[in-house]
């Protein structure tokens, strides 16, 4: 199947390179950690209390079941649907209702807070081994789009965007005396698909060097790039990335807020402003089609027998992967080779820097204070 080069060129010395990394691990404050806990934990009675003031009864918050009898039922909120166990009560139920009663914002944050004691505060509490480190298990033939992962547990989805997450983050350290260095490759998908579309306005919006959201806002929307405002930059952004998924237009109305058909005349001057886009989502849907399979720029394959299937929703959704395995799968070949050329150039120069962590897009080294200026200069260049 042409695969003998990923195999020989990156799984196989990837091998090494996890694992040094998992044996390597990475240092956490067990102790702050555990007083984050703490916190969190007065934080979520507070909460409790207050849902069930809100609420003129004590119940299991816990319980979807409950909760949508008490939201649906009792406080008589709109937009429950029945379900055969009881209402839903997911998370995008739960943040329309948020301007229609106060207990529902407080239901949220209860969400967040427990799921951050659970899966990180517990969760990471219990896998720090006994030299104060966490050795997570890199995985790398899990993925159908050939990125890595990581379990028991997890390390690379750590939240970030919340300001309690990011406390979480800062939980991990290194060493006495060292550092974490973190580079991260600059919107590598949208690069892989300016290249692989062969789009010249795309190509020509990176080399310009400008912010890329930006520009993309300024041509879809009509505006001089200075007058682009975050709003605008906001929703190219979504439309940027969206494209690269194979976004709907229903889909992307929710994700920045507008009508659909709204969504949808962004997405058509999207495509006429980048046609080279067009026509590569159009060619790769036909390829993938004739040859049962979609393939990364080394030679990774995936199979996609859902375009063949009868049904609607399968064949759609193999239409988005064969849009989107391409340029993600080919965004993780180019990390994994990063990775081992990063290790090697490690060792051939004599550091004591380690590689310990790889999050999709970003790689971070430990190392030694003094080899810090030596090791950005590795990792910008590998």
């Amino acid at each position: 199947t042409g695969m003998r080069k990923v195999y020989d060129e990156i799984e196989l010395p990837l091998v090494f390179t996890l694992d040094s990394m998992e044996k390597w691990g990475i240092s956490v404050k067990g102790e702050e950690l555990k007083s984050y806990g703490e916190k969190l934990k007065v934080r979520i009675q507070e909460l409790e209390k207050t849902i069930w003031q809100e609420a003129g009864e004590e119940f299991n918050i816990n319980s979807p079941k409950q909760l949508g009898v008490i939201l649906f039922e009792k406080l008589g909120l709109p937009g429950g649907k029945k379900t055969k166990t009881g209402y839903s009560t997911a998370a995008d139920i739960l943040d329309k209702l948020e301007p229609d009663h106060a207990i529902v914002k407080d239901i949220l944050e209860y969400r967040q807070l427990t799921k951050l004691n659970s899966t990180y505060v517990e969760g990471l509490s219990k896998v720090i081994a006994a030299d104060g480190r966490i050795h997570t298990c890199f995985q790398n033939t899990v993925t159908a789009t050939g990125r890595l992962s990581s379990t028991e547990p997890n390390l690379q989805n750590i939240p970030v965007r919340t300001e309690l997450g990011a406390q979480i983050r800062k939980m991990f350290i290194a060493r006495p005396g060292w550092v974490l260095v973190d580079a991260d490759y600059s919107q590598i998908e949208l690069r892989l698909l300016a290249h692989i579309a062969g789009d010249a306005e795309m190509q020509a919006a990176f080399r310009s060097g400008a912010d890329f959201h930006t520009v993309t806002a300024s041509r879809v929307f009509h505006v001089p790039q200075d007058q682009v405002t975050s709003e605008l930059r906001r929703r190219a952004k979504a439309v940027n990335f969206g494209i690269v998924y194979g976004i709907s237009g229903f889909s992307l109305a929710q994700d920045i807020g507008v009508s659909r058909k709204e969504a949808s005349d962004y997405m058509e001057k999207y495509l006429e402003t980048f046609s080279g886009v067009r026509d590569y989502m159009e060619r790769i849907k036909r390829q993938a089609k004739a040859d049962g399979y979609v393939s990364t720029l080394m030679g990774r394959r995936r199979w996609l027998p859902e375009l063949n299937s009868s049904n609607f929703n399968l064949r759609a959704f193999g239409e988005r992967v064969a849009l989107n395995m391409p340029i993600q799968g080919t965004a993780a070949d180019v990390m994994k080779l990063a990775m081992i050329r990063v290790a090697a150039r490690l060792k051939a120069e004599g550091l004591q820097a380690q590689l310990i962590l790889q999050v999709h897009d970003e790689l971070i080294v430990e190392c030694p204070q003094a080899e810090e200026a030596q090791v950005k200069e590795i990792l910008t260049q590998e």
